[in-house]
Parts: C-alpha cells; structure tokens; sequence
C-alpha cells in the first residue's frame, strides 16, 4: 500500500487531468508516481517535462545498455515499481530481457564485457557510500568516450532518484507486465541483486570491534 494517497483524476486540476491523458494514452494506465506528484503539480509537471528531454537527448549508448543498468540500479534499490515500468518499456523497445542473469552478471556469458563495466558502475554508485573507482571511469571513458560516459553516469544517478523516491513513498508495481510477461518475479529479482555482507580479508577483524563492511563498500577513515 501506498504511503501517500494516489490524486485521482477527478480531485485533479484539468492540467493534471490532461497530462493523466497523455499518460494512459501512452502507457495503458497512469503511472502512480505521477499521480502521486500530483500533490505538488510543479514538481510534476518538471519531472514530466524533464524525463521527456533526457528520452530525446540519451541517444550515446546503444538501447539494451540503457535498459540494463536503469533495470540493475532499480533492483538494488528495490524499487519493484521500477523494474515493471521498465520492463514494460523494454518488452515494447524489442529489447531482449538478461533479467534473470543480472544477479550474476560478472560470470555470465549473456552480458558484453563493456556491459559487465558498466553494471559494476552502476552498482559502484548505488552503494552507500559510493563505491566508484578511478579505474572504472577510465576503463569506461576508453570504451564510451566521454559523452558515453557522462551520459551513462546520468542515467545512473537518474534512477537512483526515481528509484529512492518511489521506494520511499511505498509504491510498488502497477502490473504493466505481470504473467508470462514478467521474466522473473520482481522480489526474486530484488534478492538476487542484493550484495553480499561478509567481511572482507584484510580489513580489521569485527571481533576487535569494527562492524564488517559489506563487499564493494570503501573502508572507513
């Protein structure tokens, strides 16, 4: 359930209403974060207006890599929401779907090595703290160029927000693909994308009084 009553259409201005047009018209149904934003409709009608440009401007990387990491970060996350609105998109895209060998994509043989790098990138800034190295971006930049790579690091971050803020306002997936639409269920999905949290050798023994630290997060000053 929802952590923030959803605006239906008739408690909705006509702008709202007209942009709720839009919406089904395009996807079949409104999106709820849409109809939740509609409690502030700037805001709204920015993230609206924003996410329009970045579909028009994102045009560097090649479409299953797009869909590959905005699908992993909304995974660690754990935004279920995401991952079906995605999903959909990617269905009706013809992208075809890795989904069920994301949670091991750094040994599977379904993924590019560039699309291995830049899976790792976008776990690196989905960790908390951020995880990023120097090497990755380097390694990425030689592979994308520098427009691939800022254009990579923006889609990232991009879901990150879209992912935290869905998540948080306890909304969940809408059933744009449920069924044999679905390649794997969402919460399976979520479990396998979790890291690990075992301690990593070389780090001070917990038993000395340090918490372990999960694998892949930067070590404490």
């Amino acid at each position: 359930m929802t952590r923030i009553p959803l605006v239906p259409s008739r408690q909705a201005g006509w702008l709202t209403r007209l942009a709720y047009r839009l919406a089904r018209r395009r996807y079949g149904q409104v999106p709820e974060p849409f109809q939740a934003s509609a409690h502030h409709p700037g805001l709204m009608w920015a993230s609206g207006v924003h996410e329009l440009l970045v579909e028009r401007a994102a045009r560097r990387l090649d479409e299953p890599l797009r869909e590959l990491v905005v699908h992993r970060v909304a995974t660690r996350v754990g935004c279920s929401w995401c991952m079906d609105f995605g999903t959909m998109l990617a269905l009706r895209a013809g992208v075809a779907l890795r989904h069920r060998e994301l949670g091991r994509y750094a040994s599977s043989p379904a993924f590019t090595d560039t699309e291995k790098l830049a899976l790792g990138y976008a776990d690196a800034m989905t960790d908390l703290p951020m995880s990023v190295t120097d090497a990755q971006v380097a390694a990425l930049r030689e592979r994308l160029g520098e427009a691939g790579l800022i254009e990579l690091t923006y889609l990232i971050a991009l879901e990150n927000m879209r992912a935290r803020g869905n998540h948080a306002l306890g909304l969940t997936a809408q059933g744009y693909t449920s069924g044999d639409a679905c390649p794997m269920p969402y919460d399976e999905q979520i479990a396998a994308s979790s890291p690990p949290t075992v301690a990593i050798s070389g780090r001070r023994d917990p038993r000395d009084g340090a918490e372990p630290q999960p694998v892949g997060s930067a070590p404490h000053d």
